[in-house]
């Protein structure tokens, strides 16, 4: 079933050109300084064909809800996904949205400067310039009012959202979103679902933060749970005054 994507402009970015490449589960929004779709696709294929092979050698890669340790040789994106895992305390499919945004972002970086690379909310950001991520947040009434300003100045960034009322994906809390910051897409993407996890209720939000708080490569958090919102870190939160 068709699903619009109502996030699809958590950053706006208009000098740049925007295109979407899907393969399997894979759905990915991407902006180039010019159209990339076939390296995109490329890159995705190469990508899910890692982690699609090492699945059917080790089958509780994809089962499992607790971290994975690689033993054995590895693609790189695997272990992204491992060790992202092992830092926020989650099973390693936890990171895989953002491990993919992250491996395709930096492949498109051999053909274009600045790129930007969403995938299910999980967004690989190398820009040039400061930007807003408006933090979409589903039947929250903050929903779409705040936004993340950063500066990355010139180094690549992930920004990534979890949400227990939002989308199919497996939670354990109730926020309506849980967006993190760091250099690291796919820690920011299990470091998303672990701290979700633990906001059983708007005031459980601070423990949740204290708990994100541990994860290495975490530079900033911002949690929503209803009508209440809390953050960490470096973050600057900024009113968004339209939400078109």
């Amino acid at each position: 079933m068709y699903q619009e994507r109502s996030y699809r402009n958590l950053v706006k970015s208009d000098h740049l050109v925007s295109f979407e490449v899907s393969v399997k589960e894979t759905d990915l929004h991407v902006c180039a300084q010019k159209c990339l779709e076939d390296e995109a696709k490329e890159s995705v294929l190469k990508h899910r064909g890692f982690i699609e092979s090492y699945i059917k050698d080790y089958p509780d890669f994809y089962k499992t809800l607790v971290p994975w340790h690689v033993k054995d040789l590895a693609p790189q994106i695997v272990r992204d996904m491992s060790n992202a895992g092992i830092r926020a305390n989650v099973g390693p499919m936890a990171a895989v949205a953002g491990a993919v945004a992250s491996r395709v972002g930096r492949d498109l970086l051999n053909y274009s400067n600045e790129v930007i690379v969403e995938n299910g909310g999980d967004v690989f950001i190398k820009l040039n310039c400061p930007f807003t991520y408006t933090i979409h947040a589903g039947k929250s009434p903050l929903n779409r009012r705040f936004g993340i300003h950063l500066d990355p100045c010139g180094k690549s960034i992930g920004v990534c959202t979890s949400s227990a009322t939002i989308g199919h994906s497996l939670s354990m809390g109730c926020a309506d979103a849980v967006c993190v910051v760091s250099r690291s897409c796919a820690t920011a993407d299990a470091a998303a679902t672990s701290i979700c996890n633990h906001v059983g209720s708007e005031v459980q939000i601070t423990q949740a933060i204290d708990l994100g708080k541990q994860i290495k490569e975490v530079l900033g958090i911002v949690v929503i749970a209803g009508k209440k919102i809390g953050l960490w870190g470096n973050v600057e939160v900024v009113p968004i005054s339209n939400k078109d």
